[in-house]
């Protein structure tokens, strides 16, 4: 991904007030991020957990989309699979996300759901930069997992966009 300023990533948002926007905390350590090995940005918000941001390179431009959450709890045996990027977590590594759609639609409430890595590391995960607790079944390479997490993510910005 080609790396993104403050500013672009704050006037990508297609589902966010002005004021959600100002308010929203950039990633931890944003100048140092691996741009060269993110497919997306993808953070959880410091200041307010329950909060997510996905900012996407599209042929229009950039779009960001703002996500809500809640806390997983307590740590349980079982997998959960990331719909993104298909990489296998202990469930409470793995959050559902909601994102309001974009225009009038989120206005009424209307919104699109997720499973999704809790960290939103998905590119790290698939290019093995990010270690995993739960053994995986997915022997494709790392380039063939980032063209099915670009197809995914187009796929549910569309249906943000709506």
């Amino acid at each position: 991904m080609e790396p993104l300023s403050a500013d672009e990533i704050r006037r990508s948002f297609v589902n966010s007030t002005k004021s959600q926007v100002r308010a929203l905390a950039l990633p931890p350590r944003f100048t140092e991020l691996p741009w060269e090995s993110l497919d997306f940005l993808g953070w959880r918000d410091g200041k307010a957990p329950n909060r997510g941001y996905l900012v996407v390179r599209r042929d229009g431009g950039v779009t960001g989309i703002a996500l809500s959450t809640q806390s997983s709890g307590a740590a349980r045996r079982f997998a959960g699979l990331c719909d993104l990027c298909n990489t296998a977590h202990h469930v409470s590594d793995v959050a559902l996300f909601a994102a309001r759609r974009a225009g009038t639609a989120g206005r009424e409430g209307n919104t699109v759901g997720l499973y999704v890595c809790a960290d939103l590391a998905c590119s790290l995960y698939i290019r093995g930069l990010k270690e995993l607790d739960v053994p995986q079944g997915e022997t494709a390479t790392p380039e063939v997992r980032a063209e099915r997490l670009a197809t995914r993510l187009e796929s549910f910005v569309q249906r943000v966009l709506g």
